[in-house]
C-alpha cells in the first residue's frame, strides 16, 4: 500500500543556530532527525513503509521574528526543503515556511515556493504575535494560497504568555510544558483557531480557500455537533452554517493519532474523502502509525484513501 505523510517536520540546527533560536527541552531532544534530510530519515521512511513524506519546517521558533530576521530565515528553510525535494524527487514534497511578520513578503514566499520550487502549500503556527488567521491583515496571504489553489496547513503552536500564564502556571515545569502543548493546549487553541475564521467570515470571503488540521481535526469532529447547535444560530448573514462550512473547507490528518476512537469519530463528523495519513515525525512514532493504519477498521478502499488517494487528489501528487 502507497503511503503519503504530510505532517513530517524539518529544522535544520544550523538555520536555527545562525538565527539564535533554542530549542527547548521538547524539540532539542529530537534536534538531530530534525536536522537529518538524508539517509536516516529515509531508513525510518523505509522501515514504516511510508513512500513520500510532506516536509515542513517546525518553523514557530522563527514565525513571529521581526521582518528583517524573519524573511532570509524563512527563505533559507524553504531552499533547504526544495533541496532535498530535488534530492530525492520519488520520496519528498514540501510545505512553505512563510515570515508571517511582514504580509507583503509571506505573500512573495508563498507564490516563489509554490511556482518556482513546486511546494504543495503553506504550514503556519498558529497566531503570530497575537494575531490569529481571521485578522484583516493576514487575508492577502489567504488570498494568495486559494490564487494558487494550494491549501495552509495550521499547525498548533505556543499560546500567548497571557494564557501561558493563565491556563498552564502553577505546575511542575515538565507538566505545564507538555499540558499546554501536545499534552492538550496546543489541540484546543487550534480547534478555536479554525472556528475563529469561520466566526469571521474567513470562509465566505474565500469560499475556496482550503484549511488542513492535523491531531484527527483538533477535537473538532468530538465537538462538532454541539458547535452546530450553540455556535451557528448566533453567527448571522453567512450562507452555510458552521458544520457546513467546515466540512467543505477544512481537511483532516491522522498525525499521532492512533487508535479507533478519533478515527471512527473524524470519519462519522467529516467523511473519509477529508481524512489524510499522517505521522507527526519525528514526535510520532513511523512504525506505530503505519502498523495501526493497516489495521484501522475500515474498508480497504478508505483505507487506500486515507493512505495516499485523497493527498494525491488535494495536493496534486502523482505517482512516486
Amino acid at each position: 500500500m502507497k503511503i503519503i505523510a504530510l505532517e513530517e517536520h524539518m529544522l535544520p540546527r544550523d538555520v536555527m543556530q545562525s538565527a539564535g533560536v533554542d530549542l527547548g527541552d521538547r524539540a532539542g531532544k529530537r534536534a538531530a532527525e530534525l536536522d537529518d534530510l538524508g539517509a536516516a530519515r529515509l531508513a525510518v521512511m523505509d522501515d514504516a513503509g511510508v513512500d513520500i513524506q510532506v516536509l515542513s519546517a517546525l518553523s514557530y521558533f522563527v514565525q513571529g521574528l521581526e521582518p528583517e530576521g524573519s524573511i532570509s530565515v524563512h527563505r533559507e528553510l524553504n531552499d533547504r526543503m526544495a533541496h532535498t525535494v530535488v534530492t530525492y524527487p520519488d520520496r519528498f514534497r514540501a510545505f512553505a515556511a512563510l515570515p508571517m511578520t511582514d504580509t507583503s513578503a509571506a505573500v512573495d514566499e508563498l507564490t516563489r515556493c509554490v511556482d518556482e520550487l513546486g511546494f504543495l502549500g503553506a504550514m503556519i503556527h498558529g497566531q503570530t504575535s497575537n494575531i490569529f488567521l481571521d485578522h484583516p491583515s493576514v487575508r492577502p496571504i489567504l488570498a494568495a494560497a486559494v490564487r494558487l489553489d494550494v491549501p495552509i496547513y495550521l499547525h498548533p503552536a505556543p499560546a500567548p504568555a497571557v494564557v501561558q500564564e493563565a491556563y498552564f502556571s502553577g505546575l511542575a515545569p515538565e507538566v505545564e510544558a507538555c499540558l499546554s502543548t501536545s499534552g492538550w493546549g496546543w489541540h484546543a487553541e487550534c480547534g478555536m483557531h479554525v472556528l475563529r475564521m469561520v466566526a469571521a467570515g474567513v470562509f465566505e470571503e474565500l469560499p475556496d480557500l482550503k484549511i488542513i488540521v492535523g491531531h484527527m481535526g483538533e477535537g473538532l469532529p468530538f465537538h462538532l455537533d454541539r458547535i452546530e447547535s450553540m455556535l451557528s444560530p448566533v453567527i448571522t448573514g453567512q450562507s452555510l452554517t458552521v458544520a457546513e462550512t467546515l466540512r467543505r473547507n477544512l481537511y483532516l490528518t491522522t498525525s499521532g493519532y492512533n487508535s479507533d476512537a478519533p478515527l471512527l469519530c473524524a470519519l462519522a463528523a467529516f467523511g473519509v474523502d477529508r481524512v489524510l495519513f499522517s505521522i507527526d515525525y519525528p514526535f510520532g512514532n513511523s512504525k506505530q502509525a503505519t502498523s495501526y493504519l493497516a489495521s484501522a477498521p475500515v474498508s480497504d478502499v478508505e483505507r487506500q484513501q486515507i493512505a495516499h488517494g485523497n493527498a494525491e487528489s488535494l495536493l496534486r501528487i502523482g505517482a512516486a
